[in-house]
C-alpha cells in the first residue's frame, strides 16, 4: 500500500485583477474583478516506502506547492491526500509527527541560539525520550559530521553547515517521510556530497522515504530512481529516469568534424539518409536513432571526405528536462 496517495489534487490562487492608469492601485483594492492562478491542476501520484522520488519542474510549475499541501500547510482547492493515512491539512499535528521537511532557502533553526540548542527544542516540541534523542544526536553528529559547529551559534554557520543542522532537526525525530525542497542551491561541491550522501544513508538504513524538488539534476541522478516531471501544474511524465531519456530523446548525436577543403557548403547537409546541421565551431552535428547504426554514417562522411575526428554524444537526463521544458514553452 503507498505511504502518500494524491488523487486529482488542484490548487486555485485568486487574486483581484490589477486595474491600470490612474489612481490603478485604489481602483484594485475595491474592484470585484478576481484573476485565478491554477497552480496545481487535478495531479496523482503514489509514493511508496522506501522509494526516492525526484519532483522536478520549472520555476512556477507547482512544486512548493504541492509540498505545502502533503504538509498540510495549504488547503486544497479540490482532490485529496492522504500521507500515512492521514490528511495533512485536517490533522497537522499528526502529520507533522510523520514527516521531516527542508526547505533550502528557509531554516528552522533558531538564529541566535548553538545548533545543540535548536536540535534540544526540536526534541522537547516532538516529545522524543531522552535515551532516544541521545541516540539519534550521536547517530545524525557522525552521519553528518555536526562535531566541529554543534556548539556554534546558528547565525556563524556557512550555508553548508547550516544545511547539515537543518537535515539532523528533519530527522532528529525519526519521521518515515521526509521532504527535500531544493536541499542543495547555493552550496559548494563537498557540501552537496554531503547532502547526497547523508540521504542515501537514511534511505537506505531506515527505509526513509523522501520526496526530492530540485534544479540541480545531479542530486536526482545520484539519489532518485524514479522522477515526476510536472509543468503548469500538470504531471508531464511518471516513471523511472532511463525512461524519461528513452522517451524523449530516442537518439544520439554524432558530431563530425571534416579536414581539408571539401567542406558541404551550406548550414545543412544530408548524407547517406542522416540530416545533420552545421555547429558554430565547423562540425557537423547528426542526430542518429538509438538503433540506427553509426558506422554506416561514418562511411557515408568518409566517401569522398577527410574525417577529422567523430564523438558520439549521448543524451543525459539534463539535457532531455531543458529540451523538454524549450519545446513546452515554445509551444
Amino acid at each position: 500500500m503507498p505511504l502518500i496517495t494524491v488523487h486529482q489534487l488542484t490548487k486555485e490562487y485568486s487574486r483581484p485583477k490589477r486595474v491600470e492608469g490612474r489612481f490603478g492601485a485604489l481602483r484594485t483594492l475595491v474592484t470585484r474583478e478576481r484573476e485565478t492562478t491554477l497552480a496545481v491542476d487535478h495531479i496523482d501520484f503514489t509514493v511508496d516506502e522506501g522509494e526516492v522520488v525526484g519532483y522536478l519542474g520549472p520555476n512556477g510549475a507547482g512544486k512548493s506547492t504541492t509540498i505545502k499541501l502533503l504538509t498540510g500547510v495549504l488547503w486544497p482547492t479540490s482532490g485529496t491526500v492522504e500521507v500515512g493515512g492521514i490528511v495533512p491539512w485536517r490533522d497537522r499535528k499528526r502529520n507533522a509527527r510523520g514527516i521531516g521537511v527542508v526547505f533550502g532557502q528557509r531554516s528552522q533553526l533558531w538564529w541566535d541560539l548553538p545548533l545543540i540548542e535548536s536540535l534540544r527544542l526540536v526534541a522537547a516540541l516532538y516529545d522524543v525520550p531522552a535515551a532516544r534523542y541521545a541516540s539519534q544526536l550521536a547517530r545524525l553528529t557522525e552521519l553528518l559530521d555536526l562535531g566541529e559547529f554543534l556548539h556554534s551559534p546558528v547565525r556563524q554557520l556557512s550555508l553548508g553547515q547550516r544545511m547539515r543542522g537543518d537535515l539532523a532537526a528533519a530527522l532528529l525525530y525519526e519521521p518515515p517521510v521526509l521532504y527535500l525542497d531544493e536541499p542543495t542551491v547555493g552550496l559548494d561541491v563537498l557540501a552537496k556530497e554531503a547532502v547526497r550522501s547523508f540521504v542515501e544513508e537514511v534511505n537506505r538504513e531506515g527505509r526513509t522515504t523522501v520526496l526530492l524538488t530540485t534544479h540541480d539534476l545531479a542530486d536526482v541522478e545520484r539519489l532518485c530512481r524514479r522522477i515526476l516531471l510536472i509543468d503548469h501544474g500538470r504531471v508531464l511524465y511518471d516513471g523511472p529516469v532511463d525512461g524519461l531519456v528513452a522517451r524523449y530523446a530516442p537518439y544520439q548525436d554524432v558530431l563530425v568534424r571534416l579536414d581539408g577543403d571539401g567542406q558541404p557548403a551550406g548550414e545543412r547537409w544530408s548524407l547517406g539518409g542522416f540530416d545533420g546541421e552545421r555547429e558554430s565551431d565547423g562540425r557537423w552535428r547528426f542526430r542518429v536513432g538509438r538503433d540506427e547504426p553509426v558506422h554506416a554514417l561514418l562511411a557515408a562522411a568518409s566517401n569522398g571526405h577527410q574525417v577529422r575526428d567523430l564523438s558520439v554524444v549521448e543524451s543525459n537526463l539534463e539535457s532531455v528536462v531543458r529540451e523538454l521544458y524549450r519545446e513546452r514553452r515554445a509551444g
